[in-house]
């Protein structure tokens, strides 16, 4: 765990304080940022394991933050949010956040988060070790060893979360799998808050699959499905 490096980003020295303190009492090394241009150059510097990202911070804010990242990068994101902020919660995911928390938070819901996150990232299946598997769903081909995603040919760009989130569907093509089974299933934990990062990620796969024969059907009430059409 001791080789596992945190980068805290918030310009409130009283949140980084307490972050450093419990992220450090569970083995972490915590490096802290405490404006948008210091988080990209330790970000480079460091390649630490996981980032806690305030949005609203000094010189560059947390979604400009995110977006320059994710253009080189699939550091896993955790955004700290102002509470009951719907619209930076869903921008941020947007941007390719893996997660959120709204301030202000519990300490230990923080590290659950922070585990569960790493977790994930670590277990992200290998391609070495799952060769020549291709999922195909009518017009759509799914190549879980590449990591892409083509509808009639031609290449589609998913998020690596929105990619697992197809994969998952697509291994249960007709089932209904309900919100907490797939933050499970996709984000490696059983979640504690509301479910909008399923439903966010849902929307932007959607988007992105149009014109495809594979298609998420929203089971009201229950969860959803994917189906295959045409």
């Amino acid at each position: 765990m001791a080789d596992k490096t945190i980068l805290v980003v918030d310009d409130e020295r009283n949140i980084v304080e307490l972050l450093k303190i419990y992220l450090g009492n569970e083995g972490y090394n915590v490096e802290v940022a405490f404006n948008g241009r210091e988080a990209l150059r330790l970000h480079k510097q460091l390649n630490p394991a996981l980032i806690l990202l305030d949005l609203m911070l000094p010189e560059l804010d947390g979604y400009e933050v995110c977006r320059q990242i994710r253009r080189e990068s699939n550091t896993p994101i955790i955004m700290l949010t102002a509470k009951g902020d719907d619209v930076d919660t869903i921008v941020g995911l947007e941007l390719g956040a893996d997660d959120y928390m709204a301030k202000p938070f519990n300490p230990r819901e923080v590290i659950a988060r922070v585990k569960a996150v790493l977790r994930r990232s670590e277990h992200t299946t290998d391609p070495l070790n799952d060769k020549s598997i291709i999922i195909e769903l009518g017009n759509t081909r799914i190549d879980l060893a590449r990591h892409e995603v083509s509808v009639n040919g031609k290449l589609i760009e998913l998020r690596a979360k929105e990619f697992d989130l197809l994969k998952v569907l697509s291994q249960n093509t007709g089932i209904v799998l309900d919100r907490d089974r797939l933050l499970n299933l996709v984000w490696g934990y059983e979640y504690f808050g509301d479910t909008r990062t399923v439903d966010v990620h849902v929307a932007h796969v959607r988007d992105k699959l149009e014109g495809s024969s594979a298609q998420i059907q929203t089971i009201r009430g229950s969860g959803y499905k994917l189906v295959i059409v045409g």
